[in-house]
């Protein structure tokens, strides 16, 4: 999908109205811009709590609503009441059982319809944007190259984009937006250190928030890739919220991050990173030695591999991983090799971590895994040699190529999944 047709100007504030005087531009007032840090977790609340029942069960009765979450049914009653009043529930008496006596029997929902949310996940290389109900379903998605240059153009560039996708939404107020992406990232002030991109303290939350017009987060990536595990997957009513979780991503970059009791871990100085662990290849990394992590798996890396091995031809603009994926499945025994190693050297990878941090469970995301699936096994093989640890719960996201898309979704819903009633008064300041 291209922008090519959207007008540059559409922004986000014109859709609310008076509501905001923000528009898409350069000019942001950053003390007028909400920046909240999002809340990557299962929250526990009353009002978080029916909110999230109403999501995953909805439509449900306000008596079963109270055995689902274990409040009495007058809290629920409460909760209903109050979710009503911002308009994040809504009634379906339509539903309600013949003959049913009484407002508890009237079964309530999530009042998705009139309401949206923005995210944006900005890779090293494409940036992806998306639009998302308040059930945490993509309504529509589209993925543009990453501005190059300084990160206040590149916010911008990005933010004018963003207001003109969102736009076409144009029944729907939006509510907060969401930005995930790599680096350092201070969540309460929205500033990011990106080397791969060369931002250092570039001002996400203000240039995005104040150039839409909406409250915003923003958060490390794979923290919030873990978080979707954790909020949008369609079993989370059967969500496990205790113990550990170890989730593990490599596409252009890799990284980690762990899951604890129902919470994303996020260090107060960012994210640790893995992506100069040694892996004994020969590749050589920007840092100066051979063999680290990133040098080794990334996508720049095994085309650069392909190209050297003379899988694919060189040349500016032929150097596309999908034409490394097709030539694989196309039968080159050169491609598959390398496509192999690189699932070897990941599986080693993932099998030295766990048995570092021996969680309860591992998942793995990114399109290192999800786009060549012939991959897997060798994956699993190498991880099964390297991780002397029993075997338990490993697995493959279930979101599948949509893993960044569902990333950005969450860190967009957070504040509203876990403070409901206090992020509709922000939404509305």
């Amino acid at each position: 999908m291209s922008l090519a047709t959207l007008p540059i100007n559409t922004s986000v504030a014109s859709i609310r109205g008076s509501r905001s005087s923000s528009v898409v531009g350069r000019t942001t007032v950053r003390n007028r811009v909400q920046i909240v840090a999002p809340d990557l977790r299962v929250a526990d609340s009353p009002a978080a709590s029916v909110l999230r029942v109403a999501s995953v069960e909805g439509p449900i009765s306000r008596d079963i609503a109270a055995r689902a979450t274990g409040l009495s049914i007058a809290t629920v009653n409460r909760q209903v009441a109050s979710l009503l009043g911002v308009g994040l529930l809504r009634e379906r008496a339509d539903l309600t059982a013949s003959g049913a006596i009484g407002r508890p029997r009237v079964p309530f929902e999530v009042n998705h319809e009139p309401y949206s949310t923005v995210g944006i996940h900005i890779g090293a290389i494409v940036t992806g944007i998306i639009v998302s109900d308040l059930r945490g379903r993509i309504l529509g998605a589209v993925e543009i190259p990453t501005p190059s240059g300084p990160a206040s153009t590149a916010l911008h560039t990005i933010t004018r984009s963003a207001g003109a996708f969102a736009a076409r939404w144009h029944r729907r107020t939006p509510l907060w937006v969401g930005v995930a992406l790599g680096g350092r990232v201070d969540a309460s002030t929205g500033t990011v250190d990106h080397p791969r991109l060369g931002w250092d303290n570039a001002q996400v939350g203000s240039i995005v928030g104040g150039g839409l017009g909406l409250p915003v987060s923003v958060s490390g990536h794979v923290e919030a890739m873990a978080a979707s595990e954790l909020l949008l997957t369609p079993s989370r009513a059967e969500t496990v919220t205790t113990g550990t979780s170890l989730f593990f991503y490599a596409r252009e970059t890799a990284g980690i991050a762990l899951t604890i009791d129902g919470r994303v871990h996020t260090p107060s100085t960012g994210p640790g990173s893995i992506a100069h662990l040694p892996t004994g290849s020969d590749a050589r990394c920007e840092c100066g030695n051979r063999g680290c992590l990133e040098a080794t798996v990334s996508d720049r890396a095994v085309l650069t591999a392909a190209v050297e091995r003379g899988v694919l031809a060189g040349g500016e603009g032929r150097q596309n991983i999908s034409a490394l994926y097709q030539a694989a499945h196309d039968g080159s025994a050169g491609a598959q090799d390398i496509l192999v190693e690189r699932a070897q050297v990941l599986g080693r990878t993932v099998g030295l971590l766990r048995d570092l941090f021996n969680p309860d469970r591992v998942v793995l995301g990114g399109q290192a895994f999800t786009e060549y699936t012939a991959g897997v096994p060798h994956v699993a093989e190498a991880f099964g040699r390297t991780s002397t640890l029993p075997r338990k719960d490993i697995r493959i996201t279930g979101f599948g190529n949509k893993v960044q898309e569902y990333a950005a979704a969450v860190v967009s819903l957070s504040a509203v999944y876990s403070d409901p009633l206090a992020s509709m008064r922000r939404a509305a300041a």
